[in-house]
Parts: C-alpha cells; sequence; structure tokens
C-alpha cells in the first residue's frame, strides 16, 4: 500500500465576494509550497471571477500579476498536473474526495487534538488528508472547524502563526516525517 494525498486546504475568511491581494498572495505561495512538497491545494469559497473558471485559468489569472513563487509558475505547473482544486464553502462536509479532513489551529479541541506524527502516520498508513487552513484575520468560521474530526497545532504549544507561515510549517515537517 502507497501513502495517500495531502491536500492543503485554504478557507477564505476574507470577503467572500472580492478577490484581494492577501487571496492572490496566499495562494501563489501555497501553490509552491504544494508543488515543492507533492501535495494538492484546494480552495473554499473564494471569489474567483468568472473568467478564470477552470484551475489553469485561475493560475494564470493569479500568475499575471505577483513575483511571488517563481513569479506564479509554480501554481500554474502544479494546475498543469491537476492539483488544483476550487469549491464552494462547505455545508455539510468538505469534499470526501481530498481524504479526512484536519483543521490547522492554534486553539485544538483537545478531544479531537491531534500531532504532526499522527497526520504522517495517516498518510503512511495510506490515508489521504485534507489539512484545512483559515485564510484571514479570523480563521476558519466556527460552523466549518466544527465539521473536521481532527484538530491539529502545528507547533504543540498554541502559538497562533500568519497563514503562509503556518502552511510552509505543516508542509515542510510533514515532508520530513513521511520521508518523502
Amino acid at each position: 500500500m502507497g501513502n495517500g494525498r495531502i491536500t492543503l486546504g485554504l478557507y477564505n475568511s476574507y470577503d467572500p465576494s472580492k478577490f484581494r491581494e492577501p487571496h492572490r498572495r496566499a495562494l501563489a505561495r501555497a501553490g509552491g509550497l504544494a508543488l515543492a512538497f507533492d501535495m494538492n491545494l484546494a480552495l473554499f469559497g473564494f471569489p474567483i471571477p468568472e473568467e478564470a473558471a477552470t484551475p489553469r485559468e485561475t493560475a494564470e489569472w493569479v500568475a499575471g500579476t505577483t513575483s511571488i513563487g517563481g513569479g506564479g509558475d509554480y501554481f500554474i505547473q502544479l494546475a498543469e498536473k491537476g492539483r488544483f482544486m476550487k469549491f464552494p464553502y462547505p455545508a455539510k462536509g468538505f469534499p470526501p474526495q481530498l481524504g479526512e479532513p484536519i483543521l490547522t489551529t492554534s486553539k485544538p479541541v483537545p478531544s479531537k487534538s491531534i500531532t504532526l506524527r499522527q497526520a504522517a502516520d495517516m498518510v503512511v498508513g495510506g490515508k489521504s488528508i485534507l489539512l484545512v487552513f483559515g485564510l484571514g484575520p479570523h480563521g476558519v468560521p466556527k460552523g466549518a472547524s466544527a465539521i473536521p474530526a481532527y484538530n491539529l497545532d502545528a507547533t504543540g504549544g498554541g502559538f497562533s502563526l500568519e497563514t503562509c507561515t503556518a502552511i510552509g510549517a505543516v508542509a515542510g515537517a510533514l515532508h520530513s516525517l513521511i520521508g518523502q
């Protein structure tokens, strides 16, 4: 049995109707991390304009206005490999094809709390996981944050990290623990 997949999931907690500069920067950064560490990238509730309907068009649209992530080239490469997806906000659950959802948070619910090692063991055991990161000052809202059965504090000490810092820390740590 091979390893499961890891999907980095960005949950838009900013304005759901207007694409802003923080969206663009986070996508360019997360696209590079996903490509570098052989992970997928999924967006939830992002206000992507109609002219950027497909994953490739979205990647090109974002890449055209950023110098981050090789000028957006990493994000385009990720889309070309079929490893970038967009979804609406989850109403009752995250898409099951993305794997077991795990909320990344500095304030895990004790009964749901798992370590990076436990998340890595899931993947090594063949289970795919979706790591949900809140993009915005308030993180993932209560309704959506209640969906995952597991919570992961990447620092193990309750330190709140900026979203892209947290994504990089978790992606790098999991990559190292899995030994890919």
